[in-house]
């Protein structure tokens, strides 16, 4: 049985709480808050657990076995450090950490202590991704052309960090866990509008080894309407995830453009093919239980989770280009 403890009951916590407590093979111990009133929520909630004030009483504990760490970005580093030095495994919130050189001596400390790091990056166990995956790498869309994602809403905003490092954290880890190519640089350009530095919002452009493939991410807190939306382009085929859709997530179009050139570029042939549009099935489970079961069935088997430290690392690697290249009118920044 694995015993878990968590730090951090506020927005996200109440949900991880619930994911572990419900999970077979893992049994929650302790929760922490700094705010007195969530705590008493969570002991509310489950009355049997131990309750702290202070997250390193909670990590210091002989109780656990492996610490989730639901805490503001700032905060992930220092406390992910002292649980693995107590020989914690760390289930961590997105993003990773604050920046590369954290996530790589977490990296580097787990390796030495044979300890797990998985990076809470949900959207990766939800049904629409997992097919969205099963799509394209049957081959069904062709050669890809493009990714283009739109995350955008009227707030919330954030004291700590700008609207990418808020927002775009869930397209990258989607992009990079879908997308079987390398990236190589990012362009950025955003504004911040409230004087209190931080941008809320911008336009990445991500660049691969393949430069007949680009992605493009809209992310955005002053937007009169949410919108949640993913394009991917192929040769044969197109796929649209709408995330706030309740019953048609995503369409597989059989639309595109065919080009043939005869002799010179002014004779170039263009012919549009305009096919079928299907929905796919999707499986419906709460992403955060399968996340939650993977976890623990990790740590029983000593396998090293697809959502590690390494893919937190490659997320925080592009969030850091992002915010030089928005520092540098948008100069492409090298990963």
């Amino acid at each position: 049985m694995i015993k878990i403890g968590i730090i951090g009951y506020g927005y996200w916590g109440p949900n991880v709480a619930r994911n572990f407590n419900a999970c077979q093979g893992a049994e929650l111990v302790s929760i922490c808050d700094l705010d007195e009133k969530r705590l008493n929520l969570a002991k509310s909630h489950y009355p049997f657990i131990k309750a702290y004030s202070d997250p390193k009483d909670l990590i210091t504990s002989k109780d656990i076995d492996a610490v989730a760490v639901v805490t503001p970005v700032f905060t992930h580093y220092e406390l992910t450090k002292l649980a693995l030095e107590n020989g914690k495994h760390a289930f961590v919130e997105k993003p990773f950490t604050s920046n590369a050189a954290q996530a790589e001596e977490l990296i580097d400390l787990a390796a030495r202590k044979n300890l797990k790091i998985m990076v809470d990056h949900t959207f990766l166990f939800t049904g629409t991704v997992r097919k969205m995956r099963k799509v394209i790498d049957s081959g069904e869309l062709g050669s890809l052309f493009f990714y283009d994602s739109v995350r955008v809403n009227l707030g919330l905003f954030q004291h700590d960090i700008n609207v990418v490092w808020d927002l775009a954290p869930h397209d990258f880890s989607i992009m990079l866990y879908l997308i079987d190519k390398e990236p190589t640089s990012v362009s950025a350009f955003g504004k911040k509008h409230f004087g209190n530095g931080l941008e809320d919002m911008a336009y990445v452009v991500v660049h691969f080894h393949d430069d007949d493939f680009i992605a493009h991410f809209h992310c955005n807190w002053l937007s009169p309407v949410k919108i949640r939306n993913t394009l991917i382009s192929g040769d044969k085929k197109m796929m649209v995830w709408d995330d706030l859709s309740s019953d048609e997530k995503v369409k597989i179009y059989d639309r595109g453009v065919e080009f043939k050139n005869t002799v010179g570029i002014h004779k170039l042939l263009v012919s549009y093919r305009s096919g079928d549009v299907y929905i796919p099935h999707i499986n419906n489970i709460e992403a955060l239980k399968m996340e939650a079961d993977y976890f623990v069935e990790c740590l029983e088997n000593n396998h090293t989770p697809f959502n590690d430290g390494e893919a937190g690392l490659k997320v925080v690697k592009i969030l850091e280009a992002v915010d030089k290249s928005l520092k540098n009118d948008g100069k492409k920044i090298r990963l």
